[in-house]
């Protein structure tokens, strides 16, 4: 007996000096440092006390030049404004950007359209935030509900924390990544041993307050997608293991794409998604030309190109800057919050998760146009990628292009679509 359970005992000491030289490894580098080194970027760092309360998270860009996304960076970025078609998923994505309330995109298109491509194009839009410096939870020194266990103690106690301006960080999430990859993992040994929580931070730390991008994430395990769902509609990520449990802030935008030939989310999945866009191949040959010469363009000279597209970019940029700040003081009239629950009602959408984010959506939509007032044009233009998704009921059906929405629109609406 003595002899067996040295034998346990020894094998569990091994495990555990293996498993803490991999956490060693992978957590040696700064998540902070490494994202600025991949995007090319630069951060300007400052110390502010818990008094200080800086806003500047609805800035496009750097506020000087040496925060510009640098163009001999080693992954150049194709602009989006470069993009030809696709305009349903450009369009999502801006309102979720505007409104990350909206609950994300998911993406179904043929393979080959670019929809990886539009997605990562979204970096050059996104704007600035301030975090705490040296936390790989991209906590927020402002707002309580976006802070990490230890800034949020550092905060109570009025203790000054030291910021950094990054841009908003894209997280890929690949298919092949475990729960615990995503989730994050506990260190039992030391929580037992030294009495202290040692948790290593996982993909969903990383992606606090930016986006999560899953391609083919229709071939991801489902455990896996819930588990992403749940943390993007609640903004929190919850671990426990062994009855220790640690909770942070997981507030991103989540955006999936995936081929259809390869199927379908479930239904039940599907309804998470606050919006569905669906991309077709071009088929204009004119566009088709045009496409392989823009590509060959980029490919051939990145900064060249990326320079030709500044003055849109920078021009969509300020329109999405100018709709985040005026989202808070849009208004929907109750006419039209009635016709928008009429609509789902008539279409027999489950839940109520259809009315909740087809309304946030017509407000992005209303403030990227500038105005304070949602109207029947506004709802129009996002009901169908905001309740296209909600209507099927049997996982073998196929999901309708929006036309049975539209209809039902027209309709109660009486708006004329031409």
């Amino acid at each position: 007996k003595n002899l067996i359970h040295v034998i346990v005992f020894a094998s569990s000491c091994l495990y555990s000096f293996v498993r803490n030289r991999e956490m060693f490894t992978m957590t040696s580098r700064p998540v902070y440092t490494n994202l600025n080194v991949c995007l090319g970027r630069e951060v300007n760092t400052r110390r502010v006390s818990r008094s200080a309360r800086v806003s500047r998270s609805s800035r496009p860009r750097a506020v000087s030049s040496e925060q510009e996304v640098e163009e001999s960076s080693a992954r150049p970025v194709y602009p989006f404004t470069a993009i030809i078609g696709q305009e349903e998923m450009k369009f999502a994505a801006l309102m979720n950007i505007i409104d990350p309330n909206i609950g994300g995109i998911m993406v179904m298109g043929d393979r080959g359209t670019g929809k990886s491509t539009t997605v990562r194009s979204l970096t050059d839009l996104l704007p600035y935030i301030e975090i705490v410096k040296d936390d790989a939870f991209m906590s927020s020194p402002t707002d309580p509900n976006l802070m990490s266990p230890d800034v949020l103690a550092a905060y109570r106690a009025k203790e000054p924390l030291e910021t950094a301006f990054v841009p908003i960080n894209m997280v890929d999430l690949p298919l092949g990544a475990t729960e615990d990859r995503v989730c994050g993992t506990i260190d039992i040994e030391k929580a037992l041993t030294e009495g202290t929580k040692a948790f290593e931070p996982g993909l969903l730390a990383k992606a606090n307050r930016g986006i999560l991008y899953v391609d083919e994430v229709n071939l991801l395990d489902d455990h896996l997608v819930d588990v992403l769902l749940d943390s993007a509609a609640s903004g929190w990520n919850t671990v426990e293991r062994e009855g220790i449990s640690i909770c942070h802030p997981a507030r991103f935008i989540l955006i999936g794409s995936g081929n259809p030939e390869e199927g379908e989310l479930r239904p039940q999945l599907l309804d998470r998604f606050g919006m569905h866009a669906q991309i077709k191949t071009v088929k204009l040959p004119e566009e088709r030309v045009k496409v392989v010469e823009e590509r060959t363009a980029f490919d051939t000279d990145p900064k060249k190109f990326r320079a030709t597209y500044k003055a849109k970019q920078d021009e969509v940029i300020d329109q999405v800057t100018r709709a985040r700040a005026l989202l808070p003081e849009v208004e929907v009239p109750m006419d039209i919050r009635l016709k928008i629950s009429q609509v789902c009602a008539e279409l027999d959408v489950d839940g109520l998760r259809g009315d909740l984010v087809t309304t946030r959506a017509s407000r992005a939509a209303a403030a990227f146009r500038g105005s304070k007032i949602v109207t029947d044009e506004d709802v129009y233009s996002v009901i169908s990628l905001c309740l296209r998704h909600r209507l099927r009921k049997d996982p073998m059906a196929t999901i309708d292009e929006g036309s049975r929405v539209t209809e039902v629109f027209s309709s109660v609406f009486g708006y004329d679509i031409e």
